[in-house]
């Protein structure tokens, strides 16, 4: 079976998770090219945003009140950020929300581009657009940083991937690994679920 039509299968016996409180509302596209080794497609953020400057993210950003939904969200910023078309994308599902260290509750959508699809960083906010085979995060397990984060009654700890000078973590990388264990069976644990269970209890 082909990469694309794995995830696509896999996403429709997804689960999403929600989590409590009431925050701000942002999402984000995790675009894939549709080729037998597809590549997901990432961005470095400007050095001048005034929140996560300098690091690799999904083009997305916060929701406006026009939108219709999350989806429209993600669509509208990443034509604005990359100048990819919303008519360029076949969606393939959505992940669960999670919140960012910035108070914003942020929505992942798969989708898949063609492999030649043009894309333009908009200098204001993305500083460069590149690409990394999902062979790559299918091979290499992240790097983990020492300790722990509480992000909203979660113990996590902070998964790192690297590649070619890039520094993936983050939600980017929360993101990634919340794909691969839930379609890919990878199975890598990043929340401590006791800790998680105490917390509800």
């Amino acid at each position: 079976m082909q990469v694309i039509d794995h995830i696509q299968r896999g996403l429709q016996d997804y689960r999403q998770q929600d989590y409590p409180g009431v925050l701000p509302e942002a999402a984000i596209l995790m675009p894939f090219t549709d080729a037998p080794d597809p590549e997901l497609i990432l961005t470095v953020r400007s050095q001048y945003m005034p929140t996560h400057a300098g690091e690799v993210a999904f083009p997305g950003g916060r929701r406006h009140l026009e939108d219709a939904d999350l989806l429209a969200t993600a669509l509208r910023e990443s034509n604005e950020e990359v100048g990819l078309a919303p008519d360029e994308v076949r969606v393939l599902g959505q992940l669960s929300a999670i919140p960012s260290r910035f108070g914003m509750k942020v929505t992942p959508f798969v989708g898949v581009v063609r492999p030649d699809v043009e894309l333009v960083a908009e200098p204001g906010e993305i500083a460069s657009i590149f690409r990394v085979p999902w062979q790559f995060f299918m091979e290499e397990k992240p790097q983990f940083t020492p300790g722990e984060v509480s992000v909203y009654g979660r113990v996590l700890r902070m998964p790192n991937y690297y590649f070619e000078g890039h520094r993936i973590w983050g939600l980017t990388a929360f993101m990634i690994l919340d794909l691969l264990n839930h379609v890919f069976d990878a199975g890598i644990e990043y929340i401590d679920h006791d800790v998680y269970q105490r917390n509800k209890s």
